[in-house]
């Protein structure tokens, strides 16, 4: 009879794909995919560590998990079960722990595990050298090979190629979690992309810890130009998007380049965390304001409308209010099309946790509030000027909004689009006249007979 597993997956884009990795590697396996709920005989939580929401988030899933099936083998993977490895060993909810760059193991992992189940009485106690599978993720230098043959997702796939950040900004746990900058080779990723393109996906995105630094590790000709020059080849992908970039990574000479590459979508998702000087001087940025906004410049310059999109933290030690007024202009002067925004989180073992003058919470919700309002009015701007033109749309599922059924899909620059129609939409591409909005949400589009 084949072992149940259920998977649940925390956090980042990179970590999805991870799990999407590690699910095929376990179907493979002989493993059957079950939803997350009561009768799995393996429960993987893929962690994440970026917040402390998020390690408790983390800690929740695994103890629902243990409570869903005593019996059941738990493994807690991922970023928060890298950072806190040794705290986790104790957790007599967890049964296992693998760490970052030890996924690719999984499959012998838990057959160790059946194994010395087997074999071991329930009243003995098992060594802790075979309950925890973590390294120093620091010393490694080795990209993890993790792949997939296709995706849940059907028309759009994540695609990691970078792992590791050596960036070390005061807040951020994350190099602590996924070490230093390892770059996939080319042949690796452009091998899967004609993979995932032969099983119908339309759309990639690269994906990394800190996309800007691959191929840094790599050879000198080897930069994320080379990659998406090379990913542009593939045919069957129609459409190349990225993931979160460094506002340094935009330059003349780039954003030229990829005009010259038209199945790059003009999505550009550039992190800033403060619009105040001194605030990211204290963040460790390694950028002003004013150089922001010049790459922006260059952006909407050479493209028509781009989107574009960025992270922001309220409440950081030490913020005044002058700085987040400062902040909160910058961000509105910059009319970018999404704003995430996220209150500090101190992270311990950061720079950040050990500055003075942390603010309470309640300021950093106050702020965020004042940023979430200045979101939603952009987020409309944005989308009201497309209404009059077209452009092409590539629909994924569709949706019921007020008891109406739609179909939905995004533009090459992430607007959303619903379209009513007959037709079975799902990955196709259409050109659409946009005549509306559908309240803050997207687009209303039709498809006109020529």
């Amino acid at each position: 009879m084949k072992r149940k597993a259920a998977l649940h997956n925390l956090g980042c884009k990179v970590n999805s794909y991870e799990l999407e990795s590690m699910q095929q590697m376990l179907e493979k396996a002989g493993y059957e995919i079950v939803p997350f709920e009561p009768g799995a005989d393996l429960y993987l939580i893929n962690t994440c560590t970026v917040t402390n929401i998020a390690d408790r988030k983390s800690r929740q899933m695994l103890h629902k998990a243990k409570k869903m099936n005593p019996d059941a083998l738990v493994v807690a993977t991922g970023c928060y079960a890298q950072a806190k490895g040794k705290e986790l060993e104790k957790d007599e909810a967890i049964d296992l722990v693998i760490g970052n760059n030890k996924k690719q193991e999984l499959i012998s992992l838990l057959e160790s595990e059946w194994e010395q189940r087997r074999t071991t009485a329930p009243e003995e106690t098992v060594p802790s050298c075979l309950r925890e599978s973590v390294i120093d993720i620091s010393k490694t230098r080795e990209y993890e090979e993790l792949q997939i043959d296709r995706t849940e997702e059907h028309t759009r796939a994540f695609i990691k190629v970078q792992d590791g950040c050596n960036q070390f900004c005061t807040y951020c746990i994350i190099p602590f979690a996924r070490g230093r900058v390892r770059s996939r080779r080319k042949e690796d990723v452009i091998s899967e992309v004609q993979r995932l393109a032969d099983s119908g996906c339309k759309e990639i995105v690269l994906t990394g810890i800190h996309l800007s630094s691959y191929g840094v590790d790599l050879s000198e000709e080897e930069n994320l130009l080379s990659l998406i020059r090379a990913v542009h080849q593939v045919e069957g992908i129609r459409r190349i998007r990225l993931g979160s970039l460094e506002p340094g990574i935009i330059t003349e000479e780039f954003v030229t380049a990829l005009t010259e590459l038209p199945k790059v979508c003009h999505h550009f998702h550039l992190s800033l965390q403060s619009g105040c000087d001194r605030t990211l001087k204290a963040m460790n940025r390694r950028y002003t304001s004013g150089e922001y906004r010049e790459r922006c410049q260059i952006l909407r310059k050479h493209l028509k409308d781009p989107a574009l999109t960025t992270d922001v933290i309220t409440g950081f030690p030490g913020e005044t209010e002058e700085d987040f007024a400062a902040s909160a202009a910058f961000v509105d002067e910059t009319d970018f099309f999404e704003t995430h925004i996220f209150p500090y989180s101190r992270r311990e073992g950061t720079k950040a946790a050990a500055m003075p003058d942390q603010l309470p919470e309640a300021v950093k919700k106050q702020r965020l509030h004042v940023l979430e309002e200045l979101d939603r009015r952009k987020r409309v701007q944005y989308l009201q000027r497309a209404v009059g033109t077209a452009g092409e749309v590539l629909f994924e599922e569709q949706v019921s909004r007020e008891g109406v059924l739609y179909w939905s899909g995004y533009t090459m620059e992430y607007r959303r689009v619903f379209l009513r129609s007959e037709e079975d939409l799902e990955n196709e591409i259409r050109e659409v006249h946009f005549t509306g909005l559908l309240g803050g949400e997207g687009l209303i589009g039709e498809i006109r007979l020529s």
